[in-house]
């Protein structure tokens, strides 16, 4: 079965503890502390591999860790660092939290490897705390804990040209027609259930990848049948081939099916529905007038909206050199950059303060103060600075994620009010 999608938890390694001992040699009755450091815990790390094409692997297990750094040792001895260890994935995947969906890495483009958890930081041995006055230690660090999350994997087709259209229209025809691929071709009533991508390589054309999404459904966008499976490799198209049933072999009217994939496209998410869209009136060979040419019909309706109307036969390859030379056009006129979802999920800073509360409270003596206090602040303002524009952006996205805006807001704060953080104060503009 085609994987495309999985839900794990994944672990960084913990960070070795520091060692507590003391030098006893013969004739140094009392050396001073030799306790080494702990190693450092291995990272999750997420590496694209090309010999893969779906998450199959991640199906059936569930969890990954990386190894624990050992403990110091004896005589200054530096405990060994954890192993890390890698997921290896097709390219697309993209890795998402799971409570929240927001991205943490998308392994497409120049994305081939991400650390996505590190390891914790191994602790000093007693042999750091020695001083003058405290020359024999009794404690050492302990290494930092292990970070723990669970992450949703979803792989997202990457393709220039996406083939839409309801199941039985001929996508897997067309898309067998004009490249290498060998999807499986039937007159089913049911759907390919599986995105198949293939190459095509015309002459006079710089050559582009197209894939054949699974058939839609009403209802898609609302995640109906496998809606939101299929509805999920359109992501990352840059030009959208509606394929109909010209000839309406089954009954389908071809101009009320692109409405229908149209209005599921939109209610999925508005930005891919207004890229660019040409329409392939498929089946032209069934066609035997006895009455409205639908060619014409899909013209009158669909061309003075933009979008080109090109008839073709999948079957004997009639139309398809001067649909596929339009399509080309089309891609030379866009970026050719491929989509690559930013990251919105920063575990590191995430997992640092999570579980910690804070406060947010008005002043007794000036109402237009507001203060924010806690465990939580206190940690975020102590690894964040606030100085560099990257810190300052993270310290906005923190207030956000966490809800302590939202909070804000209940309790009363205005534009050009005050926000009091341990000595820190920040003016509060929507």
């Amino acid at each position: 079965m085609f994987a495309d999608r999985a839900k794990i938890i994944i672990r960084s390694g913990k960070g070795g503890d520091g060692h507590v001992s003391f030098r006893r040699e013969l004739f140094v009755p009392n050396g001073g502390p030799d306790g080494g450091d702990g190693g450092k815990g291995g990272d999750v790390i997420f590496e694209v591999d090309e010999g893969l094409n779906t998450l199959f692997e991640y199906r059936h297990k569930r969890k990954f860790s990386a190894q624990d750094g050992e403990p110091g040792g004896k005589r200054r001895c530096h405990g060994g660092n954890g192993s890390d260890i890698i997921l290896k994935v097709p390219e697309g995947t993209v890795v998402m939290e799971a409570a929240s969906g927001k991205v943490i890495a998308d392994m497409s483009g120049e994305n081939r490897r991400q650390v996505v958890l590190k390891g914790g930081r191994g602790g000093n041995g007693n042999m750091h705390y020695a001083t003058a006055t405290m020359q024999v230690p009794k404690y050492a660090q302990p290494g930092q804990p292990a970070q723990e999350l669970e992450v949703r994997l979803e792989l997202k087709v990457i393709a220039d040209v996406g083939l839409i259209g309801f199941p039985n229209v001929g996508k897997s025809t067309l898309l067998s027609r004009v490249t290498n691929a060998e999807p499986k071709i039937a007159n089913y009533h049911f759907t390919t259930l599986t995105p198949n991508l293939g190459v095509v390589d015309m002459e006079g054309c710089g050559g582009f990848v197209i894939a054949d999404i699974p058939g839609l459904i009403e209802g898609a966008s609302e995640g109906v049948g496998l809606g939101h499976e299929f509805l999920r490799h359109i992501e990352r198209t840059r030009v959208m081939i509606h394929v109909v049933d010209a000839a309406s072999t089954e009954g389908r009217d071809p101009i009320d099916d692109i409405y229908k994939i149209n209005k599921e496209l939109e209610a999925y998410n508005p930005e891919i529905a207004g890229r660019p869209q040409v329409i392939a009136a498929n089946k032209i060979d069934a066609i035997y007038m006895d009455g409205d040419d639908p060619v014409s019909r899909l013209k009158a309706e669909f061309e003075p909206k933009g979008i080109r109307v090109f008839p073709i036969s999948a079957v004997s390859g009639k139309g398809l050199k001067e649909l596929l030379y339009y399509v080309q056009e089309l891609l030379n006129e866009m970026p050719k950059e491929p989509l690559v979802f930013e990251q919105e999920f920063f575990p590191e800073d995430a997992l640092m303060v999570e579980n910690l509360p804070y406060t947010v409270e008005q002043d007794e003596k000036n109402p237009h103060v507001f203060i924010v206090e806690g465990p939580k602040i206190e940690k975020m303002l102590g690894y964040t600075n606030l100085d560099s524009e990257k810190g300052f952006a993270f310290f906005q996205r923190f207030l956000k994620d966490t809800g302590i805006l939202d909070e804000l807001e209940q309790a009363g704060i205005q534009e050009g009010d005050t926000v009091r953080m341990y000595g820190l104060e920040f003016d509060y503009y929507k």
